[in-house]
């Protein structure tokens, strides 16, 4: 395994940590009653380290020629796995719609899709320009959520953080709408591989 793909691993492995320190409190409100203020900085360290990997992965592949078909797989499947994990913490909260939610969650298996059906003509499909503006997007809908749930935990008044929510939930709105066009790009790609 490559610099690349033990970057994108990492990015997995804190999927899942990030989801159980946000739900911690919630699984366990007696334990955690006013005391969990301490998790505040800890999920903004694992959202920096999770971003940052999926930043470098991609430059250290390219710099060190380690660039490769299972690369171009693993990285979109990994940087997935994180956003869905981001999105269901801030469905829990409230902070997003779950219907929004919907629309990603059936545009990412849709995705899948498409690849599997690629990968069968011997094709790997990396990311495409309208995937990476999806992701970033996706990042900043999930920066301004984490820090709407972050000033809710540290009992900021609604007042400051109330228009914090609406930008992340326009944000989202937006991150949305890029991954329906970013996926009808795909399908226009898949519709031309058939046509080769």
């Amino acid at each position: 395994m490559n610099l690349a793909d033990r970057l994108t691993v990492t990015r997995i492995i804190l999927a899942p940590v990030f989801f159980i320190l946000y739900t911690l409190p919630a699984m366990f409100p007696a334990q955690f009653a006013g005391s969990a203020i301490w998790i505040v900085p800890l999920l903004w360290i694992i959202f920096i380290i999770a971003e940052l990997t999926d930043m470098f992965d991609g430059m250290a592949a390219r710099r060190l020629n380690q660039t490769s078909d299972f690369g171009k797989l693993f990285d979109p499947f990994a940087d997935t796995l994180l956003q869905i994990t981001l999105f269901v913490c801030f469905v829990m909260d409230g902070i997003f719609p779950a219907f929004l939610f919907l629309v990603v969650l059936y545009r990412e298996f849709s995705i899948l899709l498409i690849r599997n059906l690629m990968a069968k003509k011997g094709i790997a499909m990396g990311a495409r320009m309208g995937g990476k503006i999806k992701t970033v997007t996706y990042i900043a809908a999930a920066g301004i959520a984490l820090l709407y749930a972050s000033l809710s935990r540290l009992g900021i008044a609604e007042t400051v953080h109330m228009p914090v929510r609406i930008t992340s939930l326009v944000v989202f709105s937006v991150s949305v709408l890029f991954s329906v066009l970013s996926f009808l790009d795909y399908v226009a790609v898949y519709r031309a591989s058939n046509k080769v």
